[in-house]
């Protein structure tokens, strides 16, 4: 819906609904600038739904895409989960489905299966255990099998099996922002800012993540951004990082891995949507039950994990 209100006029009043609607609003750090902005909290997509769910709000506004509004609910389920945009996907959650990792769990009967959280409810469901990108590691090292069927990232597997030297079944999947970054335009980047340091998500290939002077997840990166002694960091990950590594290290200068590093699903949210989303309370993400308890058992064994 097209209010034909000033970006300034929305804001005030979707600061208004929520207050009055007793809402939590949540943001991806690839979300836009003017969305990271009006957030409660801004985050990766499981921190955020931990989040909602410790906090009082009635209703979740995610702002995002559809695993993390699932995610949110499965965490939450006595609250209304909302995804401004219904068709804000994930490219790399749709290239599993429950019913294709059932057949592959049937080819490997002895491996556990470790899920991560970007991901379907139902094929979260079908899984061991889930892990993010920033325990995906220390997860499958606690694991007793040597043999890992990891779903559905090739990339975070990769790195997993190369870390872990666990005998790791890679599932054909990719995120597409960070697997079309190429180590060509990173050593274009470090030859043209020889004074920045690169650090990469380890969704990105092995190729680029060869390269990176650090690799973590978004969290992580954040993290290390601001402790680092760099004054120039070439970032591997979506462009939305950038807005908030910017306002938390005001005097150091970030570069984007390329200009095409964009996620169209995140950036399908806009203050319009989240306004109309706000009015209606639509529309509402659920998960079924049987999946949402069964999905939250392999959450909440990598949660004691840590």
């Amino acid at each position: 819906m097209e209010t034909f209100l000033s970006d300034q006029e929305l804001v005030s009043k979707i600061k208004d609904l929520a207050s009055k609607k007793d809402a939590v609003i949540l943001a991806h750090n690839y979300q836009r600038p003017e969305i990271q902005d009006i957030a409660d909290y801004v985050g990766d997509s499981l921190g955020l739904s931990r989040q909602a769910a410790s906090t009082d709000a009635d209703i979740i506004i995610f702002c995002g895409v559809h695993f993390m509004a699932e995610t949110a609910y499965i965490l939450s389920p006595q609250k209304t989960v909302i995804l401004p945009e219904i068709e804000a996907g994930c490219p790399m959650a749709d290239m599993a489905t429950a019913e294709q990792l059932k057949l592959k769990k049937n080819q490997h009967q002895e491996a556990t299966v470790v899920t991560y959280v970007n991901s379907s409810a139902a094929v979260k469901a079908e899984s061991d255990i889930c892990c993010t990108s920033s325990n995906a590691v220390k997860v499958v090292e606690s694991l007793n099998s040597d043999d890992i069927l990891f779903v559905p990232d090739k990339n975070l597997g990769a790195y997993v099996a190369k870390q872990t030297g666990k005998n790791v079944i890679l599932w054909d999947g990719f995120c597409p922002t960070h697997h079309h970054i190429r180590a060509g335009q990173i050593l274009a980047l470090i030859k043209e800012h020889p004074q920045a340091v690169f650090m990469a998500h380890p969704e990105c290939t092995e190729e680029v993540l060869a390269l990176a002077n650090h690799i973590d997840s978004t969290s992580g990166m954040f993290s290390w951004a601001k402790q680092s002694d760099a004054n120039e960091i070439i970032v591997g990950s979506e462009m939305g990082m950038l807005h908030r590594l910017q306002i938390e290290n005001p005097n150091k200068i970030f570069y984007p891995a390329s200009n095409q590093t964009i996620c169209p699903n995140m950036k399908l949210i806009t203050l319009d949507k989240v306004y109309d989303s706000l009015l209606k309370l639509e529309p509402k993400i659920t998960v079924p039950e049987q999946i949402r308890l069964k999905a939250l058992e392999a959450v909440d064994k990598m949660v004691k994990i840590g």
